[in-house]
């Protein structure tokens, strides 16, 4: 079968990658055509469009982008059309997916989504939409199984793919000095949201000298703008390593998004990092549902990591979580054992396996349907 994937982030790479890899062992005549990134690539998709020309965050910067948007939008309709797919398979991207999944069901062409939209935080509108284009909806957080029901949409519940891309990973050291400790700092994947929080993280770099603080870099970032941001500051960049850093590190300081649960899922303690545009974060305040922003303490259901947002991301409250989770031993192993407990809520392994079944099976009976 012929499938299109659409996924327009680092973490949608990922996941569509580790989907892409079970979907060929389901379908030995699988062909893949996608918008993704390097991952995907690796897996012998052909990339249409790269997932770091697609990120624009905030309701400023879509304004701003709309122009590229509504054109990448129009190509990648006419593109469905010529390579004339099986199904379509979104992952998460809501502004663009959304868009795309009504002018396909217009066209009759099956329509999965893998990866919720996070409709329970934000435009719950969008369960109406979802409910009226979407033939199929995976889910991959326990709770969205519940709201979706109660919102008259049919999901099913896969598992997280996390706890595959983790499975069974053996980690090497990122560093040899042993007598030292050292934190991750993950800002994120992106420029913008980069140079809004990076900058702050740093800030508390000259508060521990006894600490080594190293940057997970991304290679779709070029060396130059993170020497720019850390300036005179004594941190190293490590690209395309992020796994094997959390793993050795003390503790984490963690742009909110899927990095979070990440972090969470290797085991090493994380105060969550926010800080957006003034007037995006505005809007977004008064819009947003949810009691917090990690998805570790929104699967809990309860503050397990501590959330530092916009004007509480500050040097001090920084230094005063950093140091609790690198000398104080309840809390660090209180956090420890909540991350177990996470673990449990999230099923084990095969997500992606389980997804991959369902689509396969899907599919083909539509396409069977259609003959």
């Amino acid at each position: 079968m012929k499938y299109y994937i659409i996924a327009g982030e680092a973490s949608g790479d990922l996941h569509a990658s580790n989907l892409i890899r079970e979907l060929k062992l389901k379908d030995t005549q699988a062909d893949f055509r996608c918008w993704g990134g390097d991952l995907m690539q690796q897996q012998g998709a052909v990339i249409v469009k790269h997932y770091r020309d697609l990120a624009f965050m905030g309701f400023t910067e879509v304004l701003l982008n709309l122009g590229t948007i509504v054109r990448n939008l129009t190509f990648c309709k006419q593109d469905i059309m010529n390579y004339r797919p099986d199904g379509v398979i979104l992952v998460d991207y809501p502004g663009f997916n959304l868009r795309i999944a009504g002018f396909l069901h217009q066209k009759g062409i099956p329509v999965v989504y893998y990866i919720s939209p996070q409709v329970w935080a934000w435009k719950q509108s969008r369960v109406k939409t979802i409910r009226r284009v979407v033939d199929k909806m995976l889910v991959i957080l326990p709770f969205e199984n519940k709201f979706y029901s109660e919102h008259g949409v049919e999901a099913e519940f896969v598992g997280h793919p996390l706890l595959d891309a983790l499975s069974g990973k053996s980690f090497s050291p990122v560093t040899q000095q042993a007598n030292r400790p050292v934190v991750a700092l993950l800002p994120g994947s992106r420029k913008q949201e980069i140079r809004a929080v990076l900058p702050e993280m740093l800030k508390v770099v000259p508060r521990f000298p006894e600490v080594d603080f190293i940057i997970a870099g991304v290679c779709s970032v070029d060396d130059k703008f993170y020497a720019k941001l850390a300036g005179k500051q004594k941190v190293t960049v490590l690209k395309g390593r992020t796994y094997d850093l959390l793993k050795q590190s003390s503790a984490a300081l963690v742009t909110s998004g899927t990095a979070t649960l990440e972090t969470a899922l290797i085991g090493t303690p994380e105060v969550v990092c926010y800080k957006g545009g003034a007037i995006s974060y505005m809007i977004a305040k008064r819009l947003v549902k949810v009691k917090f922003i990690s998805l570790v303490n929104l699967i809990m259901d309860r503050e397990v990591v501590k959330e530092l947002i916009q004007q509480d991301l500050s040097t001090d409250n920084l230094e005063k979580e950093l140091r609790l989770l690198l000398y104080d031993k309840g809390r660090k192993t209180a956090i420890v054992n909540d991350f177990d407990d996470l673990r449990q809520k999230l099923g084990g392994p095969g997500a992606s396996a389980r997804a991959a079944a369902t689509i396969e099976v899907f599919l083909r009976l539509r396409l069977a349907e259609s003959e």
